[in-house]
C-alpha cells in the first residue's frame, strides 16, 4: 500500500492549546510549566501522550513505569515532548465480575483522554489481556497517530523440572487435584513457579496473542511481541518506539492508514499460525468496528481455515514465550506466511515499511519451536466458526487446543443454567453425566454474566477425571482464557440472556458438533425449538444503575465484538474546544 507522508513542519494539534500568546494559550502553558518544563518544549514540537496502563493491581503491567521512562528517552531524542498519562487499567487477574466487562469502559475513557487533551501522537503502553484491545479501540476511534509497546511476557516457570505455563498449568494442576493425582500441598508449592518475573502470561494466552495481533496488524514495531519483560531488549524496543512515534506524527501516519481490511486478514492468519487465543476474535472484531472495517466471523473462518499452527507453545504445544523469542519470534511466523502466499505483503505498518519488508530477511533459530509446515500442530489451525440452530450467528472453537476425536461428536446435554448452577452441581457424585455427554453453560455472555467471563472451559466432574478422562465437549456463550485448552465451543450467539437458542437447551437433549462441516445442531424439531423460545422469559437485569446498567443495555453480541453500540464507527480525530 502507498502512503504519502505529510509535509513538515506544520501546525500540530497541540498548538491549539500551547501555541500563541492568548490568555488561553498562556493558561494551558503556564500550568504545565509548574513541573519545570523548559519554554522551548512548547514551541511546536510533537507532544506525545504515553498512555500507561501501569497498576499494581494489574500484575502483568506493574513494570510499565520503568518502561515508560525508556519511551520518554526515545521521544526526547527524536525531538518530541513526552507526557505520561495514567489510563484505565483492567486487570485480568483482579477485576470482578470480569475484566472483559470493563474493556469497553477503558476504551471509552482512553478515547476521551486522547480527544480532550493536547496530544499529537500516542504510545499505547499495554500488556494484560484487555489493555491491548481497549487502547487499540480508542486509537482507532480518535485516529491520532499511535503505536503499541507491550510489557512483554514473564520468564519460564519450572516445577519439578517441568515447564510451568501461566494459566495452562493452573487449569492442569487444579484438575489433577480433583483427579487425585496431585495433592493440595503440591498445588500450593507449585504456585511459586507460576509467576517468577515481571510480565504477562508466558503461554500463548490472550496477552501474548494480543501483543502478536498488534504486531501483525502493523500497530507495533516488528519483533515487539515476544521479547521477555525482563530482557534488556524490551527496554531498547520501548526507546525505539519512542523515537518512531515522533516521526509518525511528522508524517501524519494514523491508525486509519494502517488498519485496513488486509491488515486484519494478516492478523487472522497470524493468529492461526501461532495457535492464538479465541479472545482475539472478539477483540479484532471490536477494533475493526471502531475503524469502520467490515470484519465478520466468516472472515475468521475463511482466512484461518487453511493456515497450519506452526508455533509449538502452550496451551497447544510444549514451549513458552521465552523460547519463542529466542527462535526469532513473530517476524519468523509472518515471513513464513508470506512465503506460503498467506500474507498481504504490502500492508503498511507503523515503521513506515510494509509487512514483508520488515521480515523478509529474518531467520528461524529453532525449528522445534517454530515448526516446519509439514510438522504443524494442526494443519488447519486458526479459529473455527460453527453455526446451526443452536448458534444462528455463530460460535467459535480452537482446534489446536482440542481433542481431535471430539471434533465430530454427538452427546447428551447436561445443562447448567448459569455459573452458580455449575458450581453447585459439578462436584456432586450423583450428577447424571459421563464422558460422552456435552456440558452446556448458559447466561455467561456479554449481557448474561455480565461481561462474558472466561468460564467456558468448565472443569470436568471429579468422577470423570478419576477415570483418566481430561476432555469433554463443552458449549457456552462465555469466553475462555487463552491459556486454557480443550474441546470448548465458545461465544455462542445470540447469547442465552438475549434469547438465543442456547437459552432453551434442556437436560437430555442431544447436540451434534461437526467441526469439519462447521455445524452445531440441537437435535429437536424446528417446531419444538420455536415453542420453547416462545415461552422463554428474559432474566432480570443485574444492575439498576452505574456502568453495569449502561453495559447491559448497550453491549452488542460476541459475533460483532461485544462493543457498546454507541461507540462503533470511525468517529475520527477531534480538537477539544477550549472552555476558558
Amino acid at each position: 500500500m502507498t502512503f504519502k507522508p505529510a509535509e513538515w513542519p506544520r501546525k500540530l494539534r497541540s498548538q491549539t492549546w500551547f501555541g500563541g500568546t492568548s490568555k488561553d494559550n498562556i493558561y494551558h502553558r503556564g500550568w504545565m510549566k509548574n513541573q519545570g518544563f523548559p519554554p522551548d518544549l512548547f514551541d511546536g514540537r510533537p507532544v506525545i501522550g504515553i498512555l500507561n496502563t501501569w497498576s499494581e493491581l494489574t500484575p502483568c503491567n506493574a513494570h510499565l513505569r520503568d518502561l515508560a521512562e525508556r519511551v520518554k528517552h526515545g521521544i526526547y531524542e527524536a525531538g518530541g515532548f513526552p507526557v505520561e498519562v495514567p489510563v484505565f487499567s483492567a486487570s485480568e487477574s483482579a477485576f470482578r465480575p470480569t475484566a472483559m466487562m470493563f474493556r469497553n469502559l477503558a476504551a471509552m475513557a482512553v478515547e476521551e483522554a486522547m480527544r480532550g487533551q493536547p496530544m499529537d501522537g500516542c504510545v499505547l503502553m499495554v500488556g494484560c489481556d484487555k489493555t491491548t484491545p481497549s487502547l487499540l479501540m480508542a486509537a482507532a476511534s480518535t485516529d491520532i497517530p499511535s503505536i503499541v509497546v507491550t510489557g512483554g511476557p514473564m520468564l519460564n516457570g519450572y516445577y519439578k523440572n517441568e515447564r510451568v505455563g501461566s494459566g495452562t498449568h493452573l487449569w492442569k494442576f487444579s484438575e489433577a487435584v480433583k483427579a487425585g493425582t496431585m495433592t493440595k500441598e503440591e498445588f500450593v508449592d507449585a504456585e511459586a513457579s507460576m509467576s517468577r518475573s515481571p510480565g504477562s502470561c508466558n503461554t500463548m494466552g490472550t496477552a501474548s496473542t494480543m501483543a502478536s495481533m498488534a504486531e501483525a496488524l502493523g500497530m507495533a514495531l516488528s519483533g515487539n511481541a515476544a521479547i521477555p519483560a525482563v530482557d534488556s531488549r524490551r527496554r531498547v524496543m520501548a526507546q525505539i518506539t519512542g523515537r518512531r512515534i515522533v516521526q509518525m506524527v511528522k508524517d501524519d501516519l494514523k491508525p486509519s492508514d494502517i488498519l485496513k481490511k488486509e491488515a486484519f486478514e494478516n492478523a487472522i492468519r497470524t493468529n492461526a499460525a501461532i495457535g492464538g487465543s479465541t479472545n482475539a476474535v472478539i477483540h479484532l472484531l471490536a477494533i475493526a468496528g471502531r475503524v469502520g472495517i467490515d470484519l465478520t466471523l466468516e472472515d475468521w473462518d475463511r482466512c484461518g481455515r487453511d493456515v497450519p499452527t506452526i508455533v509449538n507453545l502452550m496451551p497447544s504445544g510444549k514451549y513458552l514465550m521465552e523460547e519463542f523469542f529466542y527462535a526469532g519470534g513473530l517476524p519468523v511466523v509472518i515471513k513464513r506466511l508470506g512465503e506460503a502466499g498467506l500474507l498481504h505483503k504490502d500492508a503498511l505498518t507503523v515503521s513506515g515499511e510494509t509487512a514483508w519488508e520488515q521480515v523478509k530477511d529474518v531467520v528461524n533459530h529453532n525449528d522445534d519451536v517454530i515448526l516446519p509446515a509439514d510438522k504443524a500442530l494442526a494443519q488447519s489451525g486458526g479459529v473455527v466458526v460453527v453455526k446451526g440452530n443452536l448458534a444462528p450467528k455463530g460460535a467459535v472453537l480452537k482446534p489446536s487446543a482440542a481433542t481431535a476425536a471430539l471434533l465430530t461428536h454427538r452427546g447428551r446435554a447436561v445443562v447448567f443454567e448459569d455459573i452458580d448452577d455449575y458450581k453447585a452441581k459439578i462436584n456432586d457424585e450423583d450428577l447424571d453425566i459421563d464422558e460422552t455427554c456435552i456440558m452446556v453453560l448458559k447466561n455467561c455472555g456479554p449481557k448474561g454474566y455480565p461481561g462474558m467471563a472466561e468460564v467456558g472451559n468448565m472443569g470436568l466432574p471429579p468422577k470423570i477425571l478419576r477415570k483418566g478422562i481430561t476432555d469433554m465437549v463443552r458449549i457456552s456463550d462465555a469466553r475462555m482464557s487463552g491459556t486454557a485448552y480443550g474441546t470448548v465451543v465458545l461465544h455462542t450467539s445470540p447469547e442465552a440472556a438475549a434469547g438465543g437458542p442456547l437459552a432453551v437447551v434442556q437436560n437430555g437433549d442431544f447436540i451434534e458438533l461437526d467441526v469439519p462441516n462447521r455445524r452445531l445442531h440441537l437435535d429437536i424439531s424446528d417446531e419444538e425449538l420455536a415453542a420453547r423460545l416462545a415461552k422463554w422469559v428474559p432474566i432480570h437485569p443485574l444492575y439498576q444503575s452505574g456502568y453495569g446498567w449502561l453495559h447491559q443495555r448497550h453491549v452488542e453480541g460476541a459475533d460483532t465484538g461485544a462493543d457498546l453500540d454507541f461507540l462503533k464507527g470511525a468517529r475520527g480525530n477531534a480538537v477539544g474546544k477550549d472552555s476558558h
